[in-house]
C-alpha cells in the first residue's frame, strides 16, 4: 500500500520559513508527479505546487517566488520550501502522487496532511 508522510508543519510568524517533506514507500517519486495541495479552514483544497516525473515544477500564483519544490530520488522525498509565508499560507497540507497530477483532478495517493499555521 502506498504511503505519503509528510512532516515539518509548525507555527510559524508572518515572514519565516518552513521546509516540508514528504516521504514515500512503494511508489517512486522520480516516477511520478508529486504535488502539494493546502486546504484552509472553510476553503477548498488547492494545488500549491507540483513536481513531475521529468522534474518540471509549477506553482500556484499565490506562492510563485515564495515556495520552491523538489525532490531527492535517493531518499524517495519530495519537499516544499516555503519562505516569507503569510497569513494566508495557512492551513493543512496535503503531499500527494499520481502518474500526472492536473489541476481538478483528485490524485491517485494521498499523504495524511501536516499543519502550517502562521501567526501575525
Amino acid at each position: 500500500q502506498v504511503q505519503l508522510v509528510e512532516s515539518g508543519g509548525g507555527l510559524v510568524q508572518a515572514g519565516g520559513s518552513l521546509r516540508l517533506s514528504c516521504v514515500a514507500s512503494v511508489i517512486l517519486v522520480r516516477d511520478n508527479d508529486m504535488g502539494w495541495y493546502r486546504q484552509a479552514v472553510g476553503k477548498q483544497r488547492e494545488l500549491v505546487a507540483t513536481i513531475t516525473s521529468s522534474g518540471i515544477t509549477a506553482y500556484a500564483d499565490s506562492v510563485k517566488g515564495r515556495f520552491t519544490i523538489s525532490r531527492d530520488n535517493a531518499k524517495n522525498t519530495v519537499y516544499l520550501q516555503m519562505n516569507s509565508l503569510k497569513p494566508e499560507d495557512a492551513g493543512v497540507y496535503y503531499c500527494a502522487a499520481d502518474r500526472v497530477i492536473v489541476v481538478g483532478k483528485n490524485p491517485r495517493d494521498w499523504g495524511q496532511g501536516t499543519q502550517v499555521t502562521v501567526s501575525i
